[in-house]
């Protein structure tokens, strides 16, 4: 194996506050995210047959690589960790920083998105929130700021916070999936639509289930919804050194919440199908947009829909904090190792948070969510935000699915021979979304300017982070140089 890591040779400081609970309703949070049902939602009645096939090309596979890895290295930091041994500091450092990467375009994307779910909330009135820049952005910026407050004061403020989102999305879950049955009832009962949309009257209510049609674009929604999606089984491991029994919880966390996962994808996605127009689905708030046209806008249906899109607040809430939270582990566990300068370790000295990384961590996804809105739409911003996510995301999945399949021999002798086919499975199934996430599945301003600007931002990101890394590695060199000489 390779060399021991700092980060398991000692606690740090750290405090353990994540029980099982904790991490179940963490790992729910973070896989079952509110626009995927809106982007499965775009391949219409074949969406459940795709989700299917993303769990078994995916899913599954990233599931049976996390618990093994977990079992082996229960240690603070996670995939960087597990990369780290396998891979040595030059993969290790690669994989924590396209991994960073993702977490901070990712909880951009979701703090971008809370405008427009707000907009659902209000009302008709408020339709024109998402597209105000500077209504948008002060918004954003007001939740980035308790986002920053939130993260120093840790993880006893904010296991409560992620709980809480956790608990809501499936409240709201519950009710997307009851939506077809309530309609079709007050059908029955000729009780009518109640200020809904009257074209849901001629809408089949029936549970979708059809081969998706054959198209760049499908293929395009597919590895989205596997390295976007169903991704997120492992972030739960980067807080190991803050998990009472991280081996055992962990992998019980696992277990519990994939079952509860991966129905409220398929049955929730069936739901924004049988009320959504093919073509016009938000692919930024979906679930907001399905309760109000199938509970309208007036009366009480319309107070049970504002209830609920209330609600997705809190997980969009909970989700960024957690995001956040995670993101900012990645440094503090890559300094330990000397990878990055010791200034991203310092913890707080009363709370033992990262302090300097949480704040420059909250700097830079301000600064990426201001890029990614000048000049163009909601919708397209959003899309960029994502599939930026996405591709780093994928590159990291690639990294930990190569592990059981060419890592370090004295790691690779510790698993079990089954996970090198479940890991070539989710191999390519990181590739696949890797390679697609350049086509856009919205209709955008210019498709080439938006390829160029997902590719470029991974090929830039990259070169920054090997041209850093070859300069800290000669600097250190030199240092060792000197002290030796002395």
């Amino acid at each position: 194996m390779a060399k021991n890591s700092p980060s398991s040779l000692t606690e740090h400081g750290l405090q353990r506050q994540l029980g099982l609970r904790d991490l179940v309703l963490a790992q729910v949070l973070c896989v079952v995210g509110s626009s995927w049902v809106g982007v499965a939602a775009g391949l219409g009645r074949g969406q459940a047959l795709t989700w299917i096939a993303a769990m078994l090309l995916f899913y599954f596979p990233m599931a049976a690589v996390v618990i093994q890895l977990n079992r082996i290295l229960p240690l603070e930091g996670g995939l960087y960790v597990w990369a780290h041994q396998a891979f040595g500091d030059f993969g290790g450092f690669l994989t924590a920083w396209n991994l960073w990467v993702y977490a901070i375009a990712a909880t951009a994307s979701i703090v971008y998105a809370i405008p427009t779910e707000l907009s659902y909330l209000i009302g008709p009135s408020a339709a024109w929130l998402p597209e105000n820049r500077a209504a948008s952005l002060g918004i954003v910026g007001g939740i980035v700021l308790v986002l920053t407050i939130t993260g120093i004061r840790g993880l006893e403020w904010g296991k409560w916070i992620h709980n809480v989102g956790g608990i809501a999305m499936m409240t709201v879950f519950a009710m997307l999936i009851l939506l077809p049955a309530w309609v079709l009832w007050r059908h029955r009962l000729g009780l009518g639509l109640h200020g809904a949309n009257p074209a849901l009257a001629g809408h089949s209510l029936e549970f979708p289930f059809a081969l998706p049609v054959r198209s760049l674009r499908s293929l395009a929604m597919f590895g989205q919804m596997m390295v976007g999606g169903l991704s997120g089984i492992e972030y739960i491991a980067i807080f190991a050194g803050e998990s009472r029994q991280p081996t055992t919880s962990i992998t019980r966390s696992v277990w519990i919440s994939s079952p509860i996962i991966c129905a409220m994808f398929i049955l929730g996605t069936g739901a924004v199908v049988a009320f959504a127009t093919p073509g016009h689905i938000d692919f930024v708030a979906p679930i907001p947009q399905t309760l109000r046209l199938a509970l309208g806008n007036s009366g009480l249906s319309s107070m049970v829909a504002m209830g609920a899109i209330l609600l997705l607040q809190l997980r969009l809430l909970g989700a960024a904090s957690y995001l956040f939270t995670g993101v900012t582990r990645l440094p503090m566990a890559v300094g330990w190792d000397h990878l990055l300068p010791a200034w991203f370790t310092r913890l707080h000295p009363e709370w033992k948070t990262p302090v300097n990384s949480i704040l420059c961590t909250s700097g830079l996804m301000m600064l990426l969510i201001v890029m990614a809105a000048v000049g163009v739409r909601a919708q397209e911003s959003f899309q960029v935000l994502t599939n930026a996510s996405v591709t780093h995301y994928a590159l990291a999945y690639m990294a930990m699915f190569a592990i059981p399949l060419v890592g370090v021999g004295t790691l690779r002798g510790t698993l079990p021979r089954w996970l090198k086919c479940a890991s070539l499975a989710g191999f390519c199934a990181a590739l696949i979304s890797f390679l697609i996430s350049v086509y856009p599945i919205v209709d955008v301003v210019n498709p080439l300017g938006y390829a160029a600007r997902i590719a470029g931002t991974v090929l830039l990101s990259n070169a920054v982070a090997i041209i850093f890394y070859g300069v800290r590695n000669r600097g250190m060199r030199s240092k060792r140089v000197l002290v030796d000489a002395h």
